[in-house]
């Protein structure tokens, strides 16, 4: 396919108000697990308003430049430091700090054919993640922008508006937040939710001892001890298909009320990816990404990963964070299926940059070693379809994304392809 996106140019945009310089920001033991990984996002917005070319990109910069100042992680950049002791004996034990400077973000600026609903008619995985920008880090990592920005104007109406960042510093809720609170700027010239950054909770006392019934513990002490099994088959290039869910066969039956969209659609893939990798009588592990940031009475700071939607209270939560800080062993999800719940994030409270933009649709990648068994990613359908609809998307090796796909138990929920409408 002939390559339909024309890169203008990349800047640098930094903050309109300097920032205290030298300051170092830490990062939390749930920050550095899920370091390997980053996160893209594409945001399309329909336009019936053909603007001049570069018109709503300029806007857009110039009001992406108020924003920062808000969020001095972003214009910073990453640095290992240890403090009092000699780094040569303390290498291995070097973490990942933002030292603030003003170094600002990366924006991609880029033109394409057409209008967005042609655009989302024939996309596919490899062409829409040219629409948000990423660059791996390289040896001078002070100097790597952690977050990249791209705006992508379709030269028959609409937008795109792509941002990627490492998971380091960012989980997929924190950069929908970190766009909507540009989209607030940028249309009504006031920050709605102006960002807060708080700390984890302090340790609880040293004779606390972590709970043995603790679920969430036990799950992730038992996935640092598998260890990946070599194969000989070759490994299936990893596809991701976007499913719209219509909102009537989400609606829960009467004889299970009270089921969440999320909850339905989590139950229905996991049997069925389950069944797609050759389990006859049983389910695959399956992790659940969901907020869990009202449990630590925190505002929307971090991220976690539990395999638990019900009985989380804070104390499940505080024995996985501080065994986490105890344990020399990183987290590795190679084999679990992992499913994100994304589907608040959008309907809550509208991304709108522009009275005439209007958003139509999100995607939303985790790329990296997070989920080794496969990827589902529910988010918010577009407006119209109805409260409960959602979409889904799913990244798997082809082989067993065909068997999914042509599994009877999915296809009686009727999906259709959220990027054809």
């Amino acid at each position: 396919m002939e390559d339909r996106v024309r890169f203008i140019c990349k800047r640098t945009v930094v903050s309109t108000k300097p920032v205290e310089p030298g300051q170092l920001y830490r990062l939390s033991v749930l920050d550095h697990i899920m370091e390997p990984n980053h996160i893209r996002l594409v945001h399309y917005y329909r336009s019936s308003k053909i603007r001049e070319p570069g018109e709503i990109t300029k806007k857009l910069r110039e009001s992406l430049a108020y924003t920062l100042n808000c969020y001095p992680i972003m214009t910073g950049r990453l640095v290992k430091e240890i403090d009092g002791t000699e780094e040569k004996d303390q290498e291995l034990n070097r973490q990942w700090k933002v030292r603030s400077n003003d170094a600002g973000v990366r924006m991609v600026e880029a033109r394409t054919t057409g209008t967005v609903d042609e655009w989302l008619r024939s996309v596919n995985k490899e062409e829409e993640l040219k629409l948000v920008h990423w660059e791996d880090m390289y040896h001078l990592p002070y100097y790597w922008s952690t977050f990249y920005v791209q705006v992508t104007e379709f030269e028959s109406g609409g937008l795109a508006i792509g941002l990627s960042c490492s998971h380091l510093l960012a989980d997929p809720v924190c950069a929908m937040m970190f766009v909507r609170a540009w989209a607030d700027l940028t249309l009504t010239r006031n920050m709605m939710g102006p960002p807060l950054y708080h700390p984890l909770p302090p340790r609880r006392f040293t004779n606390h001892r972590l709970s043995n019934n603790n679920q969430l513990l036990s799950h992730y002490i038992k996935s640092c001890s598998i260890t990946a099994q070599p194969s000989n088959v070759t490994e299936d290039p990893i596809f991701t298909v976007t499913l719209l869910f219509p909102e009537p066969l989400l609606r829960a039956g009467e004889s299970e009320p009270g089921l969440s969209p999320f909850e339905v659609l989590a139950g229905l893939f996991w049997v069925c990816v389950s069944g797609a990798k050759g389990k006859r009588n049983e389910l695959m592990d399956m992790s659940l990404c969901f907020d869990v940031r009202k449990v630590l009475r925190l505002d929307k700071s971090y991220f976690e990963i539990q395999n638990i939607t019900k009985r989380l209270d804070y104390d499940a939560v505080m024995d996985l964070i501080e065994w986490l800080g105890s344990s020399n062993n990183p987290i590795s999800n190679g084999s679990d299926l992992v499913c994100t719940n994304l589907e608040n994030m959008v309907n809550s409270h509208p991304m709108i940059f522009e009275k005439d933009l209007i958003l139509s649709h999100v995607s939303c990648y985790v790329e990296g070693p997070v989920a080794g068994g496969g990827q589902v990613i529910v988010l918010p359908s577009r407006s119209g379809e109805g409260p409960m609809s959602r979409v889904v998307m799913v990244s798997l090796p082809q082989r067993e994304m065909v068997k999914v796909l042509e599994n009877e138990l999915l296809q009686s929920f009727s999906p259709f392809d959220a990027k054809l409408t």
